[in-house]
């Protein structure tokens, strides 16, 4: 009866303990369940939605969306900004704050009016009247005594004396005159002749005929200025032995100097001769001189691409000083048609071959990308535009080379890289036909370069420079027959560079040589068939001071022999040699 009973209660406990894990545990789940609910409805999902991105600090072309080690430099990622969600490709987001220290400032792209001043401002400076130049030189060969001229800008008169020459040859000449003079009733001619070959050495007849009159031989002969000026250069100095013809001053007339000013080359068509132009100088901002373009240079400026045009001012109250800046506005002799976009010229970069300017894509944010377009005409402070615009556009006018950095900083399109800046690229390859000969003997190479940039990842100069010299016998072995001159040049440099690996024994000069190796290593054992093992072509785009550097390797693994331990894993691989 007693067994019955303990039965029954074990069986009534196992009972009440099956509901309560059954509807006990259920209810608690539900009531979580609403919790939850609860919870989710007053939750913000929004940021659910942005994925963190994570990239390199010294590459920021690399993104991922998770954090690990950057494949290019093996260093660790870094939380990129989620301000840049939702961005394109090529645009960037400015902060306020930098914005505002940078003074970014925009405008909206416009239409010239048809009524728009139509004047082309230009930039110049002040130089010498080439016209009005002269050289003061020496008539006879001689040695200069005294000169009288101590310094450049020294004011001389015409007829003014400059030098004081001793001249052997006019000595030989005075006593040739003395002697004809004695002569001259019999032989008049040679009378004649002497004194035309002083009047040649540009004496005077009073000095001619005090010379025959006296008897007297002079050593010493004088130099007189044959212009009014300013001394612009000073050729030679007391003591100074002088050839005939050869210069000893020069002398500049300032009464009149040029303005001097550089046109654009699609500027050219707008000026001619005879047009007028008003022009002002930074040391008189009040005055305006008005005066005429007199010379447009027939010959481009290679290097700036620009034209010279010039101006010929008066000068006798000497206001202009060679070498002063003026600017320059004239009157364009075309016309910018009316509804033509323009835009100001502060905001166009300049790379030689492109004009850039930065467009604002988000009227509410600071969103910025960077556009290619083609320019026309300057008018004034402003360029038209023939395409790449649209009007209506937000274009930045001020700081636009701040934005620019901002985009260069962020691995984007940017002034100074046209497209995006990527991981890879390719090795200097080029198909060539190697002899079967010369591929064997290379091939027996190549274990000792394989040892070599091993040495170099353990940075070990010892075995670098013994592995070195191995490889380089190896090469000195290979028979030139058959090679071409491309070949010859590539092997030759090759083993120029590990016979300079082998001698030093310093490792930043190994590794030096070591770059300059492989831009002739590599395409020779690009082109080697029948290797026993694969090579991968590997770079490092750190090496070379951020040139870039190549080596090969027979490991898949990135093991960096330019830096070693200090960035052993920075590189990737770009190719490979079956």
């Amino acid at each position: 009866m007693n067994k019955n009973i303990l039965y029954i209660g074990i069986a009534v406990i196992a009972g009440l303990l099956a509901g309560y894990l059954i509807f006990g545990g259920s209810t608690q789940t539900s009531n979580t369940d609403t919790e939850n609910s609860n919870i989710s409805d007053d939750h913000d999902h929004s940021g659910e939605s942005m994925v963190q991105m994570w990239t390199c600090s010294m590459h920021p072309q690399i993104m991922q969306p998770e954090s690990g080690d950057c494949p290019i430099c093996g260093m660790d990622l870094i939380p990129a900004e989620t301000s840049a969600d939702g961005l394109a490709m090529n645009e960037i987001k400015m902060t306020k704050n930098a914005m505002a220290l940078a003074n970014v400032q925009t405008v909206k792209v416009g239409n010239t009016s048809s009524d728009r001043e139509n004047a082309v401002s230009l930039s110049g400076t002040i130089k010498l009247n080439e016209e009005a130049n002269a050289i003061q030189a020496s008539y006879f060969d001689g040695r200069i005594e005294r000169l009288n001229i101590d310094y450049v800008g020294q004011e001389v008169k015409k007829g003014q004396l400059l030098a004081t020459i001793y001249a052997p040859n006019l000595v030989a000449a005075q006593q040739e005159l003395i002697t004809a003079a004695s002569l001259k009733e019999s032989q008049p001619e040679l009378y004649r002749a002497v004194r035309n070959k002083l009047q040649l050495w540009k004496l005077t007849e009073r000095q001619i005929n005090s010379i025959e009159d006296t008897g007297k031989v002079l050593e010493n002969f004088p130099i007189y200025a044959t212009v009014s000026g300013t001394v612009s250069e000073k050729l030679a100095s007391e003591g100074d032995y002088v050839k005939q013809g050869q210069p000893i001053l020069k002398v500049s007339n300032l009464n009149s100097v040029w303005a001097e000013f550089d046109v654009y080359e699609n500027q050219i068509a707008q000026f001619k001769v005879g047009q007028k132009i008003k022009i002002i100088s930074n040391a008189y901002p009040n005055k305006v001189f008005d005066a005429s373009v007199s010379f447009i240079d027939p010959v481009l400026n290679t290097r700036t691409r620009t034209v010279a045009i010039r101006a010929v001012l008066q000068n006798n109250d000497r206001l202009f000083k060679p070498g002063m800046f003026v600017s320059g506005k004239i009157e364009s002799s075309t016309t910018s048609p009316s509804g033509q976009l323009s835009i100001p010229a502060t905001a166009v970069m300049w790379t030689g071959e492109r004009s850039l300017v930065y467009i604002k894509t988000n009227p509410n944010e600071p969103v910025f990308e960077m556009r290619e377009i083609t320019l026309g005409n300057r008018n004034g402070d402003d360029f038209t535009v023939v395409s790449g615009l649209e009007n209506g556009d937000e274009i930045v006018t001020n700081g636009t080379y701040t934005v620019d950095a901002a985009a260069q900083l962020q691995g984007k399109k940017s002034m100074m890289n046209k497209d995006r800046l990527t991981a890879e690229s390719e090795a200097p390859i080029m198909k060539i036909e190697l002899p079967q000969a010369f591929q064997v003997s290379f091939r027996a190479a190549l274990d000792h370069y394989i040892d070599m940039k091993d040495a170099f990842v353990e940075s070990n100069s010892k075995q670098v420079s013994v592995y070195a010299k191995s490889t380089s016998q190896k090469l000195k072995t290979i028979n030139l027959e058959g090679l071409g001159k491309m070949e010859k040049t590539h092997l030759t440099k090759s083993i120029k560079m590990l016979d300079a690996i082998g001698d030093n024994p310093n490792l930043e000069n190994q590794r030096a040589h070591f770059v300059m190796l492989n831009e002739n290593f590599v395409p020779l054992a690009k082109n080697i068939d029948g290797l026993n093992e694969r090579l991968y072509i590997k770079k490092c785009p750190m090496a070379n001071n951020n040139k870039g550097a190549f080596w090969l390797s027979n490991q898949k693994e990135i093991r960096n022999p330019y830096y070693g331990e200090q960035m052993m894993t920075c590189g990737s691989i770009i190719d490979s040699i079956q």
